[in-house]
Order: C-alpha cells, then sequence, then structure tokens
C-alpha cells in the first residue's frame, strides 16, 4: 500500500547504484514512503567508530545531514552532488521521507542485515555487470543478496554496460 512502505536502495555511488536509486524512484516511491540509502563501508579509519556500529550500523542519517559535508565526513563518506540532487528532487516531488543508513563490513551480509534490521518492503541494488569468471572468483554482492534477503530484491542493470 503506498505511503507506507518501507524501500531500500544500495549505494555505492557507482553508476550503476545511481540508475538504480533513479529507477526506485521512478518506480515505487510513493507520497509517504520511507527511502533508505544503504551505503556499505568495508572499513573505517576509527576503530572505536567499528565496535560501535559494527552490528547494527550507523544512526539514522535525515535528507538534511546527509547533505553536509562535515557531517558525512564524520562517517568517511564523500558527498555526491548527484545524488544529492536526485534525493532532493524526491523528497520534494513525491513526498517521500528520505534517511541515509550506514553499515561497515562485507557488503552481502550487511545488504541482509540492513533489510531485517529497517523492516524493508523491498531493495533496490544496480548491477555491476561482472562477466562469470569474475563473479565466481570475487563472488557477486548481487547473487549473495538475492539467495538471502528477507524481502524482494530487484536488480537495475546499465542498458549501456550489458549490451552483448
Amino acid at each position: 500500500m503506498p505511503g507506507d512502505r518501507m524501500i531500500g536502495v544500495a549505494m555505492d555511488f557507482s553508476k550503476s547504484s545511481k540508475l538504480a536509486l533513479q529507477w526506485a524512484i521512478d518506480n515505487l516511491a510513493d507520497k509517504g514512503d520511507f527511502l533508505y540509502i544503504i551505503h556499505i563501508k568495508s572499513e573505517s579509519a576509527d576503530e572505536s567508530r567499528d565496535l560501535l556500529w559494527t552490528s547494527h550500523g550507523s544512526p539514522l542519517i535525515p535528507l538534511t545531514e546527509f547533505r553536509e559535508p562535515e557531517i558525512m565526513k564524520k562517517y568517511g563518506v564523500q558527498t555526491d552532488i548527484e545524488v544529492l540532487d536526485t534525493l532532493d528532487t524526491a523528497s520534494r516531488q513525491k513526498e517521500i521521507k528520505v534517511v541515509t543508513k550506514l553499515y561497515w563490513g562485507d557488503a552481502r551480509e550487511k545488504l541482509c542485515e540492513a533489510i531485517e534490521d529497517l523492516k524493508l518492503d523491498s531493495l533496490v541494488m544496480g548491477s555491476r555487470g561482472l562477466s562469470t569468471i569474475k563473479r565466481i572468483l570475487l563472488g557477486s554482492v548481487t547473487n549473495y543478496v538475492i539467495s538471502n534477503a528477507a524481502c524482494p530484491v530487484t536488480i537495475v542493470k546499465d542498458p549501456i554496460s550489458h549490451k552483448h
């Protein structure tokens, strides 16, 4: 039902995650929904923060704070103007609530934990477009999340990088 959904978007600030964000806004987000921007950091220079937030991630960061470079610098995240513009526009035009949540650790595991922690109704994520060999050798975050997520997962592919 529109207006009470919890929609997550996995954001690593790559082209594919930005496409996933736009897709979620265009196709899922509706007035009153919550849009969670989920960013996973592999590690942090601040060991005490890692210990404090390692199991449940950062506190929820509202869009007003996500805009502030000084605040995001505390979390070790670079501000991305393109993402901020997209989120600002969506929050105004679609009347959605945008919140960011940061996690530290393995992206595969932390995305699945985020689904449970935030009680997401759905997760949208981009695809890096790895070849079959690279997926086997490196492991695919996408494959892991699809197999282990407790909610529906939508994968948004970049049409240009996935052409044969």
